[in-house]
């Protein structure tokens, strides 16, 4: 039939707004790097995601040796300096992860696509 859509056809995927992800790195200067992406499928995208796994995981070790520390009345002052400055470094860390989850979490709320959207092949790391 002319004229008559074929259902079994997917409907087009409109394209979202290009958003910055705040990556969980700092420049050598010590700014912070973005992502300008469309989705979370990309090369960068999914090294990103890495890094934050990674760092999370070094605040789980930081924060059980901090405790392990803390509960050893024997520790020395040297010990617990480097246990604070290894939890804060961490922290500082784990926060920048919540942060950029946090701002990818309200741009995740206005797509119905699981996958982040469609990707585009253009990237650019800042």
């Amino acid at each position: 039939m002319t004229g008559h859509q074929d259902d079994s056809a997917p409907a087009p995927t409109p394209l979202r707004v290009n958003s910055l992800r705040l990556l969980p790195w700092s420049s050598p200067e010590g700014n912070p790097c973005f992502l300008s992406t469309d989705g979370r499928g990309s090369t960068m995208s999914r090294l990103a995601d890495d890094v934050e796994e990674a760092q999370t995981g070094v605040a789980v070790e930081a924060l059980d040796d901090a405790a392990a520390i803390l509960a050893d009345r024997k520790s020395d002052v040297s010990a617990l300096r480097l246990a604070l400055a290894r939890v804060t470094e961490a922290l500082g860390d784990v926060l920048r992860v919540a942060e950029s989850r946090g701002a990818r979490l309200s741009v995740s709320d206005d797509d119905d696509d699981q996958d982040g959207g469609p990707e585009l092949p253009a990237e650019t790391a800042v």
